[in-house]
């Protein structure tokens, strides 16, 4: 946990000294007035995540905006930029994106008409249970104001920025490679729709079977997905978000902004977080599953084995 926390602040904090240090361009004062506004309402957002899980006792509060605030900040740059066609069309995109992840966290139980309440992801339980944080009732708080809430939604502030830096291209009009973008970025929402269709659909049977008592066979015996999409992949949601965030900051380079321009820090920082937030996952599945060490050595976590 703490090798993790290291590379994610060294990245955040390296990565974008290294990117002003290459590009030669400079925001626009209307730029920094958009990113001085988001930023604002990134920290409003994050100690209000704060205080609702300090409340209720759950810390799901960030899992429930997470697809919600990024459309917030994106159609925000939109309106901004004075409705700029690849911001609209960027935005358009996140649209697309964050209803379906609404939609499926929304059938998992993480919403409820008081807002605060719904289901918590079980992984903050487990965690709880760590010896570092058992017992230190203010330990797990800091890491909820820092971790959970600060530094999550800051996560989620920097991966939607490409919309900000896509303003550079202001003038210019959109094209084939836009796109082209834009279709590959959709692609990869459609393909985390269907892996998370595929878990969903398992478990749903896998209940039923246990509630009729009916004998768990194959898949069902291990107790985890491993047919579809996750015969290729031990996690092919996880790697669809991922490839959608990296996707969405090429519309920076089609805007004219440098290639290594620093609105890529989000991205990146997204990828370390997903590799550890898998690590986490797979300790609590193979101490669950007897099977899942198998698994974990015939399957790959992200890339499919095509060879």
């Amino acid at each position: 946990m703490i090798r993790t926390a290291a590379i994610l602040i060294t990245t955040l904090i390296v990565l974008p000294i290294i990117a002003f240090t290459l590009d030669t361009q400079s925001l626009s004062d209307l730029q920094w007035t958009m990113l001085q506004t988001s930023a604002l309402i990134a920290l409003i957002v994050a100690f209000s995540c704060f205080a609702l899980a300090e409340w209720t006792g759950n810390c799901s509060q960030v899992d429930k905006i997470w697809s919600i605030v990024p459309m917030v900040y994106v159609w925000y740059f939109a309106f901004a930029s004075g409705w700029n066609d690849r911001i609209i069309l960027m935005a358009c995109c996140v649209t697309i994106w964050g209803l379906r992840l609404t939609y499926n966290f929304s059938r998992h139980g993480g919403y409820r008409w008081r807002f605060w309440e719904g289901e918590e992801d079980y992984r903050w339980e487990v965690l709880r249970q760590n010896h570092l944080f058992k017992g230190h009732t203010w330990r797990w708080r800091l890491f909820n104001l820092f971790f959970i809430s600060l530094y999550q939604n800051t996560l989620i502030w920097l991966f939607t920025l490409p919309a900000m830096m896509a303003y550079v291209g202001k003038d210019k009009p959109l094209n084939w490679f836009d796109w082209l973008v834009a279709v590959l970025f959709v692609g990869f929402v459609v393909v985390e729709t269907v892996a998370d269709q595929q878990q969903w659909d398992f478990q749903q049977q896998k209940k039923k079977r246990l509630k009729s008592g009916e004998k768990l066979d194959g898949e069902y015996a291990n107790g985890f997905v491993s047919s579809g999409l996750w015969s290729l992949m031990r996690h092919p949601n996880y790697a669809s978000e991922q490839a959608v965030w990296l996707i969405f900051y090429l519309f920076t380079i089609s805007a004219g902004a440098f290639w290594m321009n620093w609105s890529m820090t989000g991205s990146l920082l997204l990828l370390i977080l997903f590799q550890s937030s898998s690590d986490f996952s797979e300790t609590i599945s193979a101490s669950k599953y007897p099977a899942y060490t198998n698994y974990q050595k015939t399957v790959s976590r992200f890339i499919p084995k095509l060879w």
